[in-house]
């Protein structure tokens, strides 16, 4: 059974930087497409970030790409993928979520329907 666990969330002031991790366990991380995902309260889940099983391919939503700076990484030695996020906003306060794709997919999906584990999520919250 694979596990999911994100870490790295918290109360940030607006502008600030967080780098969230997410760890993986029980599986070969390397063969997974791994995605960051994020829900605020009240609303539906949405896709932040994707990465190729290289690493050599990332995906944004258009949403993060025009409201502040993301990056997502991964390094499959330690089974861990990234999400840098800088110039953070109120609204970008949610419960991150990080995600596998065990499929052995070349494809980056922004559907999370596509990911079959799933971690517990880190709060991340933005202060005005």
């Amino acid at each position: 059974q694979v596990q999911v666990e994100e870490s790295g969330g918290g109360l940030v002031q607006a502008g600030g930087s967080l780098r969230l991790s997410c760890a993986t366990s029980g599986g070969t991380f390397s063969s997974y497409v791994m995605g960051w995902f994020r829900q605020a309260p009240g609303k539906e889940r949405e896709f932040v970030a994707a990465i190729s099983r290289s690493g050599g391919s990332t995906d944004y939503a258009d949403s993060v790409k025009g409201r502040f700076t993301a990056s997502i990484s991964r390094d499959n030695a330690k089974n861990t993928v990234y999400l840098q996020m800088n110039s953070l906003r109120p609204e970008d306060t949610a419960v991150y979520y990080c995600a596998a794709n065990s499929a052995r997919t070349w494809t980056i999906s922004r559907w999370a329907s596509e990911y079959d584990y799933w971690g517990q999520g880190t709060q991340v919250t933005v202060s005005s």
